[in-house]
């Protein structure tokens, strides 16, 4: 699902102290470049757990609403409607607007009353109120687009784990800041619990 970003966030989850509190650096010559690595390992934290941890504002684009309508198995407590709307990063704070091109070609926004946000799952979920179902569309790409906020917002409310492997990949970057390492002895072996971090921060979209 095509996800394109807005807004992006306005800070990062480590600032550039703790970088170099965690890098043991006292000097300002690097601070550039501790940056720039700050951003980049925080962006590979999104990418591998599918979350989003400062505030930022997303767009879904979709070619039409999913469909059938689905109900859930007899008895279940919990189900994915095949007619849900699925947002891939987590966590979701609120749905902006859904819009969509109707079968003249004119772009709508749906009345947030006709649909409801679940965002206690992940992925969370949008379906059509009871009652309502998701409105035709023109048949043509991009017919529809989900605009949303996510992420938990301050740098303080960002769990620490994800904080932690953010710092180990900064150290990282830092260390080895190219391509390959020539090693006169020895080889470098990956600590398996560094990864390990990012586990319980992964999204599923199964």
């Amino acid at each position: 699902m095509p996800l394109q970003l807005v807004t992006p966030p306005a800070g990062e989850p480590v600032s550039l102290a703790e970088a170099k509190q965690h890098l043991r650096v006292d000097c300002d010559d690097d601070v550039l470049l501790i940056g720039s690595l700050i951003a980049a390992a925080r962006q590979a934290a999104e990418t591998q757990t599918g979350r989003q941890l400062i505030t930022a504002r997303w767009k879904l684009v979709l070619d039409a609403f999913p469909g059938p309508l689905m109900q859930s198995a007899p008895g279940a407590s919990f189900g994915l409607p095949g007619h849900a709307v699925l947002l891939a990063k987590c966590p979701v704070q609120s749905v902006v607007s859904i819009e969509y091109l109707d079968m003249n070609g004119t772009n709508q926004v749906m009345p947030a009353s006709d649909y409801v946000l679940d965002a206690a799952c992940e992925p969370a979920r949008i379906t059509p109120v009871f009652g309502k179902t998701w409105p035709p569309t023109l048949p043509q790409m991009g017919a529809v687009s989900v605009t949303f906020d996510a992420g938990y917002g301050a740098a303080s409310a960002v769990p620490e784990g994800l904080k932690s492997w953010i710092k180990l990949r900064v150290g990282s970057l830092y260390g080895h800041r190219e391509e390959m390492s020539v090693l006169s002895r020895g080889r470098i072996d990956p600590f398996p619990f560094v990864d390990g971090l990012l586990d319980g921060f992964k999204v599923s979209l199964v």
